[in-house]
């Protein structure tokens, strides 16, 4: 559909502007918003083998006939999704790869549900020894610790680029 402009003389396509929400809504909570929320993964396989979840029955280890005495229809064991608001690729993708790199966890992905809301979702899977809820405190310390280590060094690179950098215009600029 073209809009009649009577300034240009001509038509002019619609604004998308009007869909994408407010600057300050991308990284503002909203009164009684959570930053995450956790929930315990809800997919359901069935215990006789008659339902089965794709990835998760071929981890090492696994199997839906181990769980069968507890209830025919069980959720992925050890396995939570978390909801990130006002986030986006850079920490769910940070998040994700620091997850793996745990020898506890067996299943770390993110989602991003729709381009223009800053929110992710993460699911975790860890082998029983830690809760998720643990596996993803331990990755955010190690992030911190790895991000205050990459500053430190980047800090102190620049300094000594600096000062290389007064010494070797041999005073000309100077004078």
């Amino acid at each position: 559909m073209r809009i009649p402009n009577p300034e240009a003389g001509r038509l002019d396509r619609p604004s998308a502007e009007g869909n994408v929400p407010n600057r300050f809504e991308l990284f503002l909570l909203g009164d009684g918003e959570k930053k995450v929320t956790e929930e315990t993964d809800t997919r359901k396989y069935s215990a006789a083998g008659q339902t089965k979840i794709s990835a998760a029955t071929t981890l090492p280890g696994w199997s839906p006939t181990a769980y069968a005495h507890e209830s025919p229809h069980l959720g992925i064991p050890s396995t939570s999704v978390f909801t990130f608001n006002k986030e986006d690729h850079t920490l769910g993708n940070m998040l994700r790869a620091r997850l793996l790199q745990s020898p506890h966890v067996l299943f770390s992905g993110y989602k991003v549900p729709h381009p223009l809301f800053s929110k992710f979702v993460l699911r975790i899977q860890t082998d029983g020894t830690m809760t998720p809820r643990q596996a993803l405190v331990q990755a955010c310390k190690d992030l911190v610790t790895d991000l205050g280590l990459l500053s430190r060094e980047f800090t102190k690179e620049w300094e000594l680029r600096k000062m290389v950098g007064e010494g070797t215009d041999g005073g000309l600029n100077g004078a």
